[in-house]
C-alpha cells in the first residue's frame, strides 16, 4: 500500500464507507444508536464522531485521545466521507471503530489505493421495469456470446444476500473483442474483476431508472471466434426488509440463449431457511410460471446446474421461519 492516498481513491474509499454506514446492519447500527431520530439515507456526522471518539478513549493512539469529544471530531468525519481528506490514520481509524471486517477492510484499502480492479457502484433509486428493447439499445449490438456462466451467491447471518461470485466464459462475435459491458440496478455496492479482466473502466450509465451500466476491460483483446474466461465480484446494499419477497431470491434473467448454466445459493450457518424453491419467472416483473421446492445439502447450499436457458428468468427463492 502507499504512503499517500490517490485522490480518487481516497473518494471512492469515501463513498465505500459512506454506503456501508447507510446499509442496514452492524455498521449502521453501532452509529445509530447515538441518534435519538434517525433519519434514512441520512449519516449523522456527529453520532459516527461519537462511535470513532468512544473508540479512541478504549484504545487511545496518541497523547489526548483519551479524553476526545466527539465534536473534536466532526471536521474529520465531514472531510472523511465527502472523500476531501481521507487519510490513511482516518480509514485506520474507521476500521478500527467500526469494526470492519476484513473482507469489507482489505476493499477499502483496494479503493484508497486507486486500484483499477474494484468500483464503488451505488446507487439512490429502485429499479423500475426497464424493458429488453431498453437494455439492448442502451448496451448497442452485442460483440460478444457467454458460452458459460456460474453464479455463487452467498447469504449472510443477518438474512441478507452478502456477495456474489462470478465466473463467465465469453466468446467474441467479431474482431477487437476488448471488453464486456456489466449491467446492474442500484442494490449494487460494489464490482471487483479478476481472472481474465485488466480493469473496470468507463463512465457509469444510467440506462433507465436505477439501471446502469458499466464496462469490464478484458486482460487480452479478442478477436472473431475466440474464447476467455473471466471472474468478478458483486457486493450488495439492500434495505434489509427480510418481509420482503425481492430480499429473499436470487434470479439470472437471460436475454438470449446461455449454453451452460449453474447457480449455487449458500445459506450462512446461523440462518437458515425454512423453504427453498427453485423457479422460473414470467420476465422480471413477471408472476412464477413453475417451482420446484428443493433442499440445502450438507453445506447449507441449493444448486441447479441447465444445459441451456434461453429468453427467460430463473433463480431461487426462499422463506425464512417464523419469529
Amino acid at each position: 500500500m502507499s504512503d499517500e492516498p490517490d485522490q480518487p481513491g481516497q473518494r471512492a474509499a469515501a463513498e465505500y464507507l459512506r454506503q456501508l454506514l447507510l446499509k442496514p446492519g452492524p455498521y449502521r447500527d453501532e452509529w445509530r444508536q447515538h441518534v435519538g431520530r434517525p433519519r434514512d439515507g441520512i449519516i449523522n456526522q456527529l453520532a459516527v464522531a461519537e462511535v470513532l471518539a468512544g473508540y479512541l478513549h478504549a484504545a487511545p493512539r496518541g497523547t489526548g485521545d483519551a479524553d476526545i469529544a466527539a465534536y473534536q471530531l466532526r471536521d474529520t468525519v465531514a472531510q472523511a466521507l465527502a472523500g476531501r481528506q481521507l487519510s490513511r490514520p482516518s480509514l485506520q481509524l474507521f476500521i478500527g471503530a467500526f469494526g470492519l471486517t476484513p473482507d469489507d477492510a482489505a476493499r477499502a484499502w483496494r479503493l484508497w489505493n486507486g486500484a483499477p480492479t474494484i468500483r464503488v457502484l451505488a446507487g439512490t433509486r429502485g429499479l423500475p421495469a426497464t424493458t429488453e428493447d431498453d437494455v439492448a439499445r442502451a448496451l448497442g449490438p452485442r460483440r460478444h456470446q457467454t458460452l458459460s456462466l456460474h453464479d455463487h451467491v452467498w447469504v449472510a447471518a443477518d438474512g441478507r444476500i452478502d456477495r456474489h461470485h462470478v465466473i463467465q466464459v465469453v466468446e467474441a462475435a467479431c474482431d477487437g473483442v476488448d471488453r464486456i459491458p456489466f449491467a446492474g440496478d442500484t442494490s449494487v455496492l460494489t464490482l471487483e474483476v479478476g481472472q481474465g479482466c485488466r480493469d473496470v473502466t468507463g463512465r457509469v450509465r444510467e440506462i433507465g431508472g436505477g439501471v446502469f451500466v458499466t464496462e469490464i476491460r478484458l486482460a487480452r483483446t479478442l478477436a472473431a471466434g475466440e474464447t476467455t474466461t473471466l471472474e468478478y465480484w458483486v457486493t450488495w446494499r439492500v434495505d434489509g426488509n427480510l418481509d420482503n419477497p425481492a430480499e429473499r431470491e436470487y434470479r439470472r434473467a437471460v436475454m438470449s440463449r446461455l449454453e451452460s448454466y449453474e447457480l449455487r445459493v449458500e445459506f450462512h450457518p446461523a440462518k437458515l431457511p425454512q423453504d427453498v424453491w427453485w423457479a422460473q419467472w414470467e420476465g422480471i416483473d413477471g408472476d412464477v410460471v413453475t417451482r420446484e421446492r428443493v433442499s440445502p445439502d450438507s453445506q447449507r447450499s441449493v444448486q441447479r446446474y441447465l444445459q441451456s436457458l434461453e429468453k427467460t428468468v430463473a433463480g431461487f427463492y426462499w422463506t425464512w421461519p417464523q419469529g
